[in-house]
């Protein structure tokens, strides 16, 4: 089968791979019908693969082709969501809500057997606890925000949760690719009153006006920590979203939050420590966060995304095939494209 490699820093290729098959008895191989490229994974892009020649991928929905002699609630011909990580859903993390820390789990298209989902097929471990059927037809036109549940969907709204977003609060979010965006979505529908976007980006700092965005801070650094508390009367945000990973984003982030107020960071962090921790500890600042676990907020969000009541799929700016693909890292990479929908 056809699939997405990364062999070193900006080396993508479409290249022939083993077929992905049913391996374990609760696995599901799924067909690829729509994946995407992540903004996480223009890390690799540009620092290089965790393994040579890994398929990369990690957001995908998918038609059941096949399923192992113990998969009890998945069946071939059913339309499914499949998050960034698979879980057993049996577990005691899994129960608690939390499959990303599933004990027997892991990531898709991160270098480990299990593959990705740029590919005309994946093989999906613990198919029950993993995938959610949606009853829509393959090629029905939400499908760019159905696959946004896949992930940046579910990660900005989990930026939201931590932060402790509530009605009536000022809320910065930082960051104006498809996670921050996703964000203000995830921000406008908890009821936030006041909601700063933090970019540089027109084009998306329009999208995201349209996705609730009230105000916007172009600057970066202490000038934006200044911006932003004019903007607040000098009190900062109730909530933070912190949607980039940067050691830049978390610093502008401890300076706008407010006293008694909440981080919630979903950006892969490339810093080894939180800073201002005196003030953090001063200020009664919470900081959390971490890989989202969108299989717990999918029943959630779905109804929202079906009813037409959210749009996420609008951060797809642009769409390819597989042989796309290469050029597609390349114009998220140099911040042409937004996100890159992919259907093989």
């Amino acid at each position: 089968m056809r699939a997405i490699t990364m062999h070193k820093a900006g080396d993508v290729r479409v290249e022939n791979v083993p077929d992905a098959a049913i391996q374990e008895p609760t696995d599901a191989l799924i067909r690829v019908t729509r994946a995407c490229v992540c903004g996480s994974d223009l890390w690799p892009y540009n620092d290089g693969p965790n393994n040579a020649g890994q398929v990369m991928g990690h957001e995908a929905i998918g038609v059941v082709e096949a399923i192992g002699s113990d998969v009890r609630t998945i069946r071939p011909g059913q339309v499914v969501i499949m998050p960034f990580a698979f879980s057993d859903g049996t577990c005691m993390f899994c129960d608690e809500g939390l499959q990303t820390a599933c004990i027997h789990g892991g990531f898709f298209g991160n270098g480990n057997a299990v593959g990705g989902a740029q590919a005309e097929a994946l093989r999906v471990p613990f198919a029950d606890g993993t995938l959610f059927p949606v009853d829509v037809d393959a090629e029905d036109a939400l499908m760019p925000s159905l696959l946004t549940l896949s992930d940046v969907m579910g990660t900005g709204h989990h930026a939201a949760v931590v932060a402790q977003v509530k009605p009536g609060h000022v809320v910065a979010v930082m960051g104006d690719g498809a996670v921050g965006l996703c964000g203000v979505i995830a921000a406008r529908r908890l009821g936030a009153e006041q909601i700063i976007l933090m970019g540089r980006h027109e084009d998306r700092l329009a999208l995201g006006k349209e996705f609730g965005a009230t105000h916007f801070v172009r600057e970066r650094g202490d000038e934006a920590i200044a911006r932003v508390s004019e903007l607040t009367g000098g009190h900062g945000a109730h909530s933070v979203l912190e949607c980039v990973g940067s050691e830049k984003a978390i610093e502008t982030s401890m300076g706008i939050v407010r006293p008694g107020g909440a981080v919630g960071r979903v950006g892969v962090p490339h810093y080894s420590t939180i800073p201002d921790a005196q003030s953090m500890f001063f200020s009664n600042v919470t900081v959390g966060g971490g890989p989202a676990p969108v299989r717990a907020y999918i029943a959630e969000l779905l109804p929202e995304v079906l009813e037409g009541r959210i749009e996420p799929g609008k951060v797809f700016d642009r769409k390819v095939d597989l042989d796309g693909v290469p050029e597609g890292y390349d114009a998220m990479n140099r911040r042409e494209a937004l996100k890159v929908l992919i259907k093989p």
